[in-house]
């Protein structure tokens, strides 16, 4: 064999090897010309690049071939995924292909969920495509309000901010510095007076310590007396105290209406009416005695009378002698 074939033999076996291994980086085996190719329309692939495995129930059955743009109008900005089974497991059309990821390390892959009801899909079949939602996913879809709240806080913050700064100008400046000043020289003197309020305090805590000493003690004796009168009878006391009052009342009744010693004394009038006769008499007797004395005490050697009462000198305080 001649030197030309040989290289010409390595080079046909060199392109082969180049077209083979291109193929396969591309997710093609030209050594399996039984493979089957679908497609799947996506609005977000999350991930998904060329040559990412392709599963069913967990077990790799193909590759991602290429993904590209939609180019029909109404789904501009869609994505068309090509993907190559390289087996011959059957399923039907209606089968979901779902885009998801076995762990947030790693791309994301493409899984067929086979479902065996209708028509048996075809190499070339479009199957309806779908995203698995994980932990990123749902993190970002919850964020995404949060985000645009939080971004309309910003721009109120930042317009505030702007009016804060509009508003303070260098006269408002000055005259807030001047009052942040004089709050200053105000807590100054705050602490001054407090400094004497506690000087008065600690003066006084000694007289504040003997009035609650004070206290202490009225308030011992006070639970002595209470302690008494709790153990005293005051309702047997109570019981004769209303027993004597019903004899007074009794007795001041029967006084009211005559009965007895001193409601004839209150009640008689005729016993009055003697009583202030005899009063009267009395008087006028003892003006006599004043007025006539020898009327009463007479001592005669000669056997002279006194001379009688008489009641008009009497009355007019005159003698008779």
């Amino acid at each position: 064999m001649s030197k030309e074939l040989k290289t010409g033999i390595v080079l046909i076996l060199i392109i082969i090897a180049f077209i083979w291994g291109f193929n396969f980086l591309k997710g093609k085996d030209i050594f399996q010309p039984s493979s089957r190719h679908f497609y799947a329309e996506y609005v977000n692939i999350g991930g998904l690049t060329k040559a990412s495995t392709v599963t069913i129930n967990g077990l790799k059955v193909g590759k991602v071939n290429d993904i590209d743009f939609n180019i029909t109008p109404g789904k501009k900005g869609h994505l068309i995924v090509k993907f190559t089974i390289d087996n011959s497991f059957e399923f039907s059309k209606k089968s979901i292909v779902k885009i998801y990821s076995s762990n947030p390390l790693s791309g994301s892959s493409l899984a067929i969920i086979p479902s065996y009801e209708g028509r048996v899909a075809v190499s070339g079949d479009y199957l309806k495509g779908e995203i698995e939602s994980n932990l990123f996913t749902e993190l970002g879809e919850r964020l995404d309000p949060i985000q645009l709240k939080l971004e309309n806080v910003l721009v109120g913050a930042d317009t505030l901010f702007h009016k804060i700064n509009h508003i303070l100008d260098e006269k408002t400046a000055g005259n807030l510095k001047k009052s942040v000043e004089e709050l200053e020289l105000t807590m100054v003197e705050f602490r001054t007076t407090l400094g004497s309020v506690n000087s008065m305090m600690d003066a006084s805590s000694a007289d504040f310590k003997a009035s609650v000493k004070n206290t202490k003690a009225i308030t011992a004796n006070l639970a002595k007396v209470t302690d008494t009168l709790a153990n005293a009878n005051i309702g047997e006391i109570m019981r004769k105290a209303e027993t004597t009052l019903t004899s007074v009342n009794s007795i001041l009744a029967g006084m009211d209406t005559g009965k007895g010693t001193f409601g004839k004394l209150i009640r008689d009038e005729t016993l009055y009416n003697n009583l202030s006769n005899m009063s009267k008499e009395l008087e006028e007797l003892l003006k006599d005695m004043k007025l006539n004395p020898k009327r009463f005490v007479h001592f005669s050697l000669f056997g002279k009378k006194a001379k009688p009462f008489n009641e008009e000198n009497n009355k007019e305080n005159k003698t008779t002698q």
